[in-house]
């Protein structure tokens, strides 16, 4: 109760992104927005800099509701686990929940452990498994660092924020402003009903095409997640050779 009336208390504007998303007003334009840019400059330098050497990144999403009892929590720790083992850094938004259980994952087996964390109005503090913690007042810069240091995508049960991490990937894939990278589905029973409306009425109604099925995979194995990661990089890895040095290395 209590944290509900200091929730009801909190001033307006109160987190960076609410206010930068307020209209301007007259008065205070040039004072606010202008210099907010600045401000959104440094994350993306920040970010840049923390993330800089990291060529084998996977970002992991679900629900922050999640306990350590839950079936996804314990999938998503061993998920993590195999990925470390392989190689691979596990990227995570830093928060409780699934969050928590995939930085557990990762730190637990000596990987390297990446929390993402934002402000938020009600505070999220960072879970206790990261190797490399970074802060971001910006979703949207955020988002960025998700994408750009990760070779792919595990989405495990979430709600809101799961759904658009996962919608922002497929249509970044989708529209080819990014290269394709594998988005994974992790647990077919939950996501059963989407995939079925998206059968139904969003390719039905010609909103989708069959191939767009193509740019993403559903499993409950933390094995075949581990085999689609690598199957990804072996191709990756082909194509690469294919591209001839005079296209590859800049003049």
């Amino acid at each position: 109760m209590e944290d509900e009336q200091k929730e009801l208390r909190r001033p307006p504007g109160s987190t960076q992104d609410e206010q930068l998303l307020e209209s301007p007003r007259l008065d205070e334009f040039t004072h606010t927005d202008t210099w907010r840019v600045f401000r959104i400059m440094g994350e993306f330098v920040e970010g840049f800099d923390e993330l800089a050497t990291l060529t084998r990144g996977v970002s992991i999403f679900g629900s922050a509701r999640s306990k350590p009892d839950d079936p996804d929590y314990q999938a998503a720790m061993e998920t993590a686990a195999l990925l470390a083992a392989e190689g691979f850094a596990v990227i995570t938004g830093g928060g409780p929940g699934i969050m928590e259980a995939a930085n557990r994952g990762a730190f637990e087996a000596g990987g390297l452990s990446i929390g993402c964390n934002i402000e938020l109005p009600f505070e999220q503090r960072p879970n206790a498994y990261q190797t490399r913690s970074l802060k971001f007042k910006y979703f949207f810069v955020r988002k960025m660092m998700f994408v750009k240091y990760s070779l792919g995508f595990i989405i495990f049960p979430g709600g809101f924020g799961t759904f658009d991490e996962l919608f922002e990937a497929l249509t970044l894939i989708q529209t080819r402003k990014i290269r394709n990278f594998p988005v994974v589905l992790f647990g077919s029973q939950y996501w059963s009903g989407l995939l079925e409306w998206f059968k139904q009425a969003v390719l039905q109604g010609g909103k989708i095409s069959e191939d767009d099925f193509n740019i993403f995979h559903v499993t409950d194995s933390p094995q075949e997640v581990i085999e689609i990661m690598n199957r990804s990089q072996n191709s990756l890895h082909e194509l690469d050779k294919l591209v001839s040095d005079e296209i590859r290395i800049p003049s």
